[in-house]
């Protein structure tokens, strides 16, 4: 045999970066080839809430402080949509790799158990993202959106977009089947995302709910969010960033484990 062709392993280094860019790659093309699904659908929901709380509810005829209803809400529901999408991105991947039996495909490439998780968080951020921009690029065209601080903004677009990508692998990871992803979405992720303070004001929460608004995380990332856009939030802004990144990190170091572990992966 020729010295040259004879197997050999092949040395990755710390991290396989072409294993990681290949695994990203594929989760980025998986949603963008049902665009009108995973990007288009969810800005026309995003839209049909807005018109909903404006037009048939009244919203265009009132005021949160200083801010028109319009303004106010719009931010929010930017985030939710992020957020949901971030979730059902990687909560999707896993669940459907694991129901047709081809999740051994990115178990036996030599990726590491970070190199996974990364892999599936940022796939599910691009995707987030995405439909976030075009949702808020679709509302300036009924909200005369501005940016008040855009860092704030930028800051909690990718930290909100994280932690539900996270939260999609740890339920992936978890579930055995749809029903179970269903579950966390309808029990889970909706009603945090609902009590958030996306289409209204804590502070017009009476005591014992405020206090319960400000021990969700889903309103740290809609508050700094909107914070971004009108220069205004109902909560510390520095306690929602340490919240963020606190839960991040905690997330990560989570759903790392479960797949160091083959948690429900591997038979």
């Amino acid at each position: 045999m020729i010295p040259e062709l004879a197997p050999r392993v092949r040395r990755f280094g710390a991290v396989n970066w072409l294993g990681f860019w290949t695994l990203y790659a594929r989760e980025v093309r998986r949603f963008l080839k049902v665009s009108m699904q995973t990007v288009a659908a969810p800005v026309v929901t995003t839209l049909l809430f807005l018109l909903i709380f404006l037009l048939a509810l009244g919203g265009q005829n009132r005021n949160v402080g200083d801010v028109p209803y319009a303004v106010f809400l719009a931010p929010g529901l930017i985030m939710m949509a992020i957020a949901q999408n971030a979730f059902a991105n990687t909560s999707s991947s896993l669940m459907i790799a694991k129901v047709q039996g081809n999740i051994v495909d990115v178990l036996m490439p030599p990726l590491s158990p970070g190199e996974l998780t990364w892999g599936f968080a940022l796939g599910g951020m691009t995707r987030g993202i995405l439909v976030g921009l075009v949702a808020a690029a679709a509302m300036t065209l009924f909200v005369p959106l501005s940016l008040h601080d855009p860092v704030f903004v930028i800051f909690h677009a990718v930290a909100a977009s994280l932690l539900l990508s996270l939260l999609g692998v740890l339920g992936g990871v978890w579930a055995d089947k749809f029903d179970h992803i269903a579950a966390v979405t309808n029990f889970i992720v909706t009603p945090l995302s609902f009590l958030s303070g996306t289409f209204y004001s804590i502070e017009r929460l009476p005591a014992p709910w405020h206090l319960i608004a400000l021990w969700n995380p889903f309103f740290y990332m809609i508050d700094g969010f909107r914070y971004g856009f009108i220069g205004h939030a109902d909560g510390p802004l520095w306690i929602g960033v340490a919240v963020m990144t606190g839960v991040n990190v905690w997330l990560l170091c989570l759903c790392y484990a479960l797949i160091a572990r083959g948690y429900k992966l591997k038979a």
